[in-house]
Protein backbone atom coordinates (compact mmCIF):
# COMPACT_ATOMS: atom_id res chain seq x y z
CA UNK A 1 0.00 0.00 0.00
CA UNK A 2 1.53 3.63 -1.15
CA UNK A 3 1.69 6.27 1.63
CA UNK A 4 -1.39 8.78 1.48
CA UNK A 5 -0.26 12.87 1.84
CA UNK A 6 -3.37 14.11 0.93
CA UNK A 7 -6.87 13.92 2.79
CA UNK A 8 -10.36 15.41 1.58
CA UNK A 9 -12.29 17.36 4.44
CA UNK A 10 -15.79 15.96 2.48
CA UNK A 11 -17.63 12.78 2.39
CA UNK A 12 -15.73 11.76 5.49
CA UNK A 13 -17.34 8.59 8.34
CA UNK A 14 -19.33 10.06 10.46
CA UNK A 15 -19.98 9.12 14.04
CA UNK A 16 -22.95 10.76 15.98
CA UNK A 17 -22.64 10.23 19.54
CA UNK A 18 -25.10 10.99 21.59
CA UNK A 19 -23.49 14.39 22.71
CA UNK A 20 -21.72 15.63 19.61
CA UNK A 21 -20.33 14.37 15.72
CA UNK A 22 -16.83 13.41 14.99
CA UNK A 23 -15.98 13.25 11.07
CA UNK A 24 -12.87 11.02 10.52
CA UNK A 25 -10.70 12.69 8.40
CA UNK A 26 -7.06 10.49 8.94
CA UNK A 27 -7.37 7.42 10.83
CA UNK A 28 -4.62 7.02 13.33
CA UNK A 29 -3.98 3.17 11.47
CA UNK A 30 -2.59 5.84 8.38
CA UNK A 31 -0.22 8.15 10.25
CA UNK A 32 2.62 6.99 12.47
CA UNK A 33 1.93 9.39 15.11
CA UNK A 34 -1.44 11.22 14.84
CA UNK A 35 -5.12 11.41 13.35
CA UNK A 36 -6.92 14.33 12.21
CA UNK A 37 -10.97 14.93 12.75
CA UNK A 38 -13.80 17.18 12.68
CA UNK A 39 -15.60 17.83 15.68
CA UNK A 40 -19.23 19.25 15.21
CA UNK A 41 -21.23 20.58 18.39
CA UNK A 42 -24.74 22.05 17.67
CA UNK A 43 -25.72 24.40 20.00
CA UNK A 44 -25.61 23.63 24.14
CA UNK A 45 -23.97 20.49 23.10
CA UNK A 46 -20.54 18.90 24.62
CA UNK A 47 -18.71 15.65 24.87
CA UNK A 48 -18.65 14.15 28.51
CA UNK A 49 -15.13 15.47 30.51
CA UNK A 50 -13.21 12.80 29.73
CA UNK A 51 -8.67 12.58 28.95
CA UNK A 52 -6.78 10.24 26.51
CA UNK A 53 -3.87 9.45 28.37
CA UNK A 54 -2.53 8.35 24.93
CA UNK A 55 -2.25 11.49 23.32
CA UNK A 56 -2.06 15.45 23.61
CA UNK A 57 -4.94 16.68 21.55
CA UNK A 58 -4.39 20.19 19.32
CA UNK A 59 -7.96 21.74 18.18
CA UNK A 60 -8.11 24.56 15.44
CA UNK A 61 -11.36 26.24 15.83
CA UNK A 62 -13.15 26.84 12.51
CA UNK A 63 -16.70 28.38 13.30
CA UNK A 64 -18.57 29.23 16.55
CA UNK A 65 -17.34 30.08 20.03
CA UNK A 66 -17.79 27.97 23.06
CA UNK A 67 -16.00 26.72 26.78
CA UNK A 68 -13.32 24.64 27.19
CA UNK A 69 -13.58 23.03 30.42
CA UNK A 70 -9.85 21.56 31.93
CA UNK A 71 -9.20 19.61 34.84
CA UNK A 72 -11.38 17.84 37.29
CA UNK A 73 -12.53 21.22 38.64
CA UNK A 74 -13.14 22.36 35.20
CA UNK A 75 -11.47 25.35 35.37
CA UNK A 76 -13.08 26.93 32.11
CA UNK A 77 -11.86 29.42 29.11
CA UNK A 78 -13.70 30.70 26.12
CA UNK A 79 -13.18 29.29 22.64
CA UNK A 80 -13.71 31.00 19.37
CA UNK A 81 -13.23 30.95 15.54
CA UNK A 82 -9.33 31.47 15.25
CA UNK A 83 -8.38 29.82 17.82
CA UNK A 84 -6.11 26.66 18.56
CA UNK A 85 -6.04 24.58 21.72
CA UNK A 86 -3.74 22.56 23.07
CA UNK A 87 -5.06 19.67 25.64
CA UNK A 88 -2.13 17.76 27.08
CA UNK A 89 -1.80 13.89 27.88
CA UNK A 90 -3.83 13.32 31.03
CA UNK A 91 -6.06 16.49 31.08
CA UNK A 92 -9.86 16.56 31.73
CA UNK A 93 -11.32 18.25 29.29
CA UNK A 94 -14.59 19.05 26.97
CA UNK A 95 -15.85 22.05 24.87
CA UNK A 96 -19.63 23.64 24.92
CA UNK A 97 -21.16 25.11 22.16
CA UNK A 98 -22.23 28.54 23.45
CA UNK A 99 -25.05 30.31 21.26
CA UNK A 100 -24.53 28.76 18.30
CA UNK A 101 -22.55 25.11 16.29
CA UNK A 102 -19.32 24.86 17.05
CA UNK A 103 -16.94 22.66 14.06
CA UNK A 104 -13.32 22.39 15.26
CA UNK A 105 -10.30 20.52 13.70
CA UNK A 106 -9.02 18.37 15.98
CA UNK A 107 -5.48 16.18 15.80
CA UNK A 108 -4.26 13.69 17.99
CA UNK A 109 -0.63 13.32 18.46
CA UNK A 110 0.26 10.22 20.28
CA UNK A 111 2.76 10.52 22.99
CA UNK A 112 4.17 7.05 21.24
CA UNK A 113 3.24 4.54 18.65
CA UNK A 114 3.56 1.78 21.28
CA UNK A 115 1.62 3.88 23.67
CA UNK A 116 -1.96 3.73 21.70
CA UNK A 117 -4.39 2.22 23.85
CA UNK A 118 -6.09 1.45 20.35
CA UNK A 119 -4.90 0.70 16.95
CA UNK A 120 -7.70 2.20 14.89
CA UNK A 121 -10.01 5.16 14.81
CA UNK A 122 -13.06 2.84 15.12
CA UNK A 123 -11.57 0.89 17.67
CA UNK A 124 -10.92 3.90 19.77
CA UNK A 125 -15.01 4.49 19.43
CA UNK A 126 -16.03 1.05 20.57
CA UNK A 127 -14.18 1.68 23.83
CA UNK A 128 -15.85 5.29 24.01
CA UNK A 129 -19.22 3.72 23.59
CA UNK A 130 -18.36 1.05 26.00
CA UNK A 131 -16.92 3.61 28.84
CA UNK A 132 -20.01 5.93 28.37
CA UNK A 133 -22.81 2.72 27.55
CA UNK A 134 -23.60 3.88 24.19
CA UNK A 135 -24.77 1.50 21.32
CA UNK A 136 -21.59 1.57 19.02
CA UNK A 137 -23.89 0.64 15.66
CA UNK A 138 -26.43 3.97 16.69
CA UNK A 139 -22.86 5.89 16.79
CA UNK A 140 -21.75 4.18 13.64
CA UNK A 141 -25.11 3.74 11.69
CA UNK A 142 -26.14 7.88 11.82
Amino acid sequence: MSRKYVYPTTGLKRYRFPTHVNELVVDRSEASCSEVFVVVLAPGEAPPLHKHDDTEQVYYVLEGRGVLSVGQKRETHPVAAGQVVVVPPGTWHSIRAEGGAVRYLAVDCFVSKDGRLEATWDEHVRAVCRQQGWDYSAVVGS
